[in-house]
């Protein structure tokens, strides 16, 4: 095995500027939506296309980014998407159409899912088995930072300056990602192999018809007539995809992988705590809002527990890890974001802050733990060769985990809310507590809280359901290599070409 790079902490730093600047845009943007709808005079359409067509583009090229990483050079890949990321921010600073938004998020996904496969597969090939751990522990740490910090950021940079700052806001953390990119971090590939294009059109295709499909449930149905045609070729292009990828002589996609009982039960596991944590930051955010009055910057601020805890589940979690193995550190986290949610079903409209405090520390003590060792132990089954679209499988897994739970947990409480509501109700109080906020009837409001956090409770108990249907899985199909080593793993230590 090759000496430990010297340099590969200073790698880390990289990696996680390149992932944290995602992580702000993402949650930051949904700040500034109001003063973005309004200044441009957007319709609900467009509002919905701003947010949509970044995660359809970002879904659909991560298989595809992922083997252009270890065709092309994971470095160079990674490069060339924070390029464009940063520089489709610049443009966003000067959009002044709902159009040319909705052009500068394209780019944007397109870049996005070039940069996030190649953190992962970088990380894995610059950290031997002893200290990757730590590393990703650290790069998770950073995520979860970013992912409770920017609704606090944007709200200042919207209260303050524009919407626009929020996407310059990308710009210079991209340039010094670049910098220390090119400076500190050596090249990795994979030996050459034929390029597969059908392979690429396939799943981009299959992507972002399932994504779509996805998206379009809370408002046409899961079988409405454009739901069902995004469906039909979401089908008919996975199944394509993994007919072509098992008889090609070069599969893009190593699906191989799902024979591991690591990699299969860390991805499908993580998928699920994914669809259980979908809804959460949105049901918990309208809570804060609507039913406890919270400005968006407090509202922020409240999600701090989260960010402490899994910092100190992150620290705990590996060193558990390295002494007892993956596999019970997983189910212990999961078991603890499981009594998060089951806390989360107690809340009602005159709960307070208080037991949602206690939740949320308890989700980010329990994820904090358990998704960095479920990420560990299916990437060791990855081979050096396809880490970049290895990473790029499990993220993928991940994203259409997060779309449903987005579009189920979503769907859910918007009927679940309805149907509490009275039917002589004004109808914008009837669509969402936001309209019964906005008519600002002081009985009308109580009912709507009520309907709310009634709401909420089943939507948390159906998360609670998918975390430990996912800490059953993680434990039954899962195993625990020997110290040292990774279960199952094929992987062997990669080559850096500087």
């Amino acid at each position: 095995m090759e000496s430990r790079n010297p340099r590969r902490w200073w790698i880390l730093v990289v990696l996680c500027l390149s992932t944290l600047v995602l992580v702000i845009d993402s949650m930051a943007l949904t700040v500034a939506v109001p003063a973005m709808t309004e200044d441009l005079g957007a319709s609900a359409q467009d509002v919905q296309w701003i947010l949509d067509s970044y995660v359809l583009v970002f879904a659909g090229l991560l298989l595809t980014s992922g083997s252009l990483g270890d065709r092309f050079g994971r470095r160079k890949v990674m490069l060339i998407g924070l390029l464009l990321f940063g520089a489709a921010s610049l443009a966003g600073t000067f959009a002044a159409d709902p159009a040319q938004v909705i052009a500068v998020r394209v780019a944007m996904g397109v870049g996005g899912a070039l940069v996030m496969p190649s953190t992962l597969s970088i990380l894995i090939t610059v950290f031997d088995e002893e200290e990757r751990g730590r590393a990703m522990a650290a790069w998770g740490s950073v995520s979860m930072l970013g992912l409770v910090g920017s609704p606090v950021l944007g709200g200042v940079l919207v209260d303050h300056f524009s919407w626009h700052s929020i996407f310059f806001l990308n710009v210079p953390v991209v340039a010094l990602a670049v910098l220390a990119g090119v400076t500190l971090m050596p090249e990795s590939k994979a030996p050459w192999q034929k390029a597969d294009p059908l392979g690429a059109v396939l799943s981009a295709a299959g992507m972002t018809a399932l994504v779509w499909w996805i998206i379009e449930i809370p408002q046409h149905g899961a079988f409405g007539g454009r739901s069902l045609v995004s469906l039909s070729v979401a089908v008919v292009a996975l199944a394509a995809f993994v007919v072509w990828e098992n008889v090609s002589a070069s599969p893009m996609v190593p699906l191989v992988l799902f024979k591991h009982r690591n990699f299969s039960g860390g991805s499908l596991s993580l998928a699920l705590v994914q669809i259980g944590n979908g809804g959460l930051l949105l049901v918990l955010t309208q809570y804060l809002q609507f039913v406890l009055g919270y400005s968006p910057i407090k509202a922020g601020l409240a999600f701090l527990p989260l960010a402490v805890t899994a910092i100190i589940g992150n620290t705990a979690g590996v060193k558990l890890a390295a002494k007892i193995g993956n596999r019970f550190v997983i189910l212990t986290g999961m078991l603890i974001m499981v009594a998060c949610f089951a806390l989360l079903t107690t809340v009602d409209a005159g709960s307070g802050f208080t037991v949602p405090a206690i939740a949320l520390g308890l989700l980010g003590l329990g994820a904090g733990a358990a998704m960095p060792a479920a990420v560990g132990a299916l990437m060791s089954t990855i081979p050096a060769d396809k880490a970049g679209v290895g990473s790029a499988l499990n993220d993928t897994v991940q994203q259409a985990g997060t779309a449903l739970g987005i579009a189920i947990l979503g769907s859910l409480l918007s009927s679940g809310y309805a149907d509490r509501m009275p039917a002589g109700a004004p109808a914008q109080a009837r669509q969402s507590i936001a309209g019964a906020v906005a008519a600002a009837h002081p009985d009308l409001l109580r009912t709507a809280r009520e309907a709310f956090t009634s709401s909420m409770s089943t939507t948390f108990a159906l998360s609670a359901v998918g975390v430990l249907a996912a800490a059953v899985l993680a434990t039954v199909v899962m195993r625990d290599g020997k110290p040292g080593e990774a279960a199952e793993s094929p992987a062997q230590e990669p080559e850096l070409a500087v």
